[in-house]
């Protein structure tokens, strides 16, 4: 049945989404249907609930091992494990729904992997600098994004970056995610000699991360919608006979806020020399949430002549997650290029993200469940999006060396160094330079010249540290 009745012969349902009576006079069964519609605009969008229901499931089982793998970063810094497992999950679960209800986008957030270990064991173990008061620095640089998202300064940020840099993102993030698939699963391994290699082949973890591979391969050739979900949950039972993947001893566990729960010291953060922390935290972050929104919504098709629509609503969230991560006790909340996997599987609006916040909160009870899914199940559907992700490298202009040499050094740079920002970074100042050496100057917009200042800015002090 479709979602809104069937078509008249204008091209509506039986009943206008915008008219209140129209929802009175409907049937009961159908009015569920009537406000996810006049919601999240399905039909518009060309989904359904089943489709946004399965990639919501989807991005979260390719991101749940946030769940596990925050707390145990931040408790180095010497934070109480279950009071960061309880703001992992709610600040991941409220940002999530931000982005799903407000901007209407199939993209999850939760904290981020580098900055948490950045707050972890360059602030806190680095500096000596108390995990209440790096709390504080993250709070403050929620602040400071809240205040550039109203002023649209960061909306300006996303719809002026150039539309090869844009396809080059897209793809280099392909390659990143793969790249991170690959590590997870054991096929590729550290090599003194050649920095990466072959990882062994006898390994069951390879093995069953390459049975995975092209089991999803074969499902998506054959065009089956729930590819990724199902090969993850095969090889996670494949591997408990092999003891690769274990029941969990229990199922539920009550979380416990009160060891992180507004325990952050915005009076130690605001004092003269933690400014450059909160600066360090704004800088990456901004361009890693800027980075992914523009390679997912390249590959979801959620761009409109170059630009995000609602960007201003789709990077409050982030803002909104960061500052009630903070007040929870965890460090920088962003969106994750884990979404990308839950594109592939048919999400197209806020409604996958509604389920994917819904399992937030319930990972808060079920985390030992969460973290029985092994990273080698998770591996083969990060692969497989990142070749889907790839293909935007079709629309780069090749034949236009200033276009295709920054487009190509975002591909490479995004994986090889292991951050969205630096390859985002690096593919902009080279655009810069290319369009200024060869006398196309008019064709760097203001925005473009103002962050290439900045990221030369950043570079000189990073290499003066």
């Amino acid at each position: 049945m479709p979602l809104a009745g069937t078509p008249d012969t204008c091209g509506r349902g039986p009943f206008d989404t915008q008219s209140p009576s129209a929802y009175s006079r409907a049937p009961f069964y159908l009015r569920g249907n009537f406000l996810l519609e006049r919601v999240f605009h399905l039909q518009e969008n060309q989904t359904t609930v089943r489709r946004e229901l399965l990639g919501g499931l989807t991005t979260f089982m390719t991101m749940a091992y946030v769940v596990v793998v925050n707390p145990r970063i931040l408790a180095e810094a010497g934070m109480p494990v279950d009071g960061v497992l309880f703001a992992t999950c709610i600040s991941a679960a409220g940002a999530t729904l931000i982005m799903g209800l407000w901007a209407n986008y199939p993209i999850a957030l939760a904290p981020g992997m580098s900055l948490n270990a950045y707050f972890t064991y360059s602030i806190v173990l680095g500096r000596g600098v108390p995990w209440q008061t790096a709390l504080g620095v993250v709070f403050l640089s929620g602040l400071l994004f809240l205040l550039l998202t109203l002023s649209k300064i960061r909306e300006q940020i996303v719809n002026g970056i150039p539309d090869c840099l844009k396809y080059g993102t897209a793809a280099g993030i392909g390659l990143f995610i793969a790249f991170i698939g690959l590590r997870n699963a054991n096929i590729i391994v550290a090599n003194p000699a050649t920095f990466v290699g072959l990882g062994k082949s006898s390994d069951p973890q390879v093995l069953l991360a390459a049975a995975g591979l092209i089991l999803i391969a074969i499902l998506m050739a054959r065009g089956v919608g729930s590819a990724i979900l199902l090969g993850i949950v095969v090889i996670t039972f494949a591997g408990i006979p092999l003891g690769r993947s274990h029941w969990p001893a229990h199922f539920f566990s009550l979380p416990h806020p009160s060891g992180t729960f507004l325990k952050l010291d915005l009076r130690s953060a605001a004092k003269l020399g933690l400014g450059e922390l909160i600066f360090v935290f704004f800088f990456v972050d901004l361009f890693d949430n800027v980075g992914t929104l523009v390679g997912v919504c390249e590959e979801g098709g959620f761009l409109r002549d170059g630009k995000l629509p609602r960007a201003s609503r789709a990077l409050l969230a982030d803002a909104f997650g960061t500052l009630f991560g903070a007040l929870t006790g965890t460090s920088t909340v962003t969106s994750y290029i884990e979404s990308a996997a839950g594109v592939a599987a048919g999400a197209r609006t806020g409604l996958g993200n509604v389920v994917i916040a819904a399992l937030f909160l319930m990972a808060m009870f079920c985390a030992p469940l969460v973290a029985a899914i092994p990273a080698y199940a998770t591996a083969p559907a990060l692969i497989l999006v990142g070749a889907l992700m790839c293909s935007a490298v079709a629309r780069v202009n090749w034949r236009d060396f200033s276009e295709a040499f920054p487009a190509f050094l975002t591909l490479v740079a995004t994986p090889l160094t292991f951050s969205i920002a630096t390859g985002l970074s690096l593919g902009l100042l080279s655009f810069t330079f290319v369009k200024l050496g060869t006398g196309r100057h008019r064709e760097i917009s203001p925005l473009i010249w103002v962050l290439s200042v900045l990221f030369l800015l950043r570079y000189a002090f990073l290499g003066a540290e």
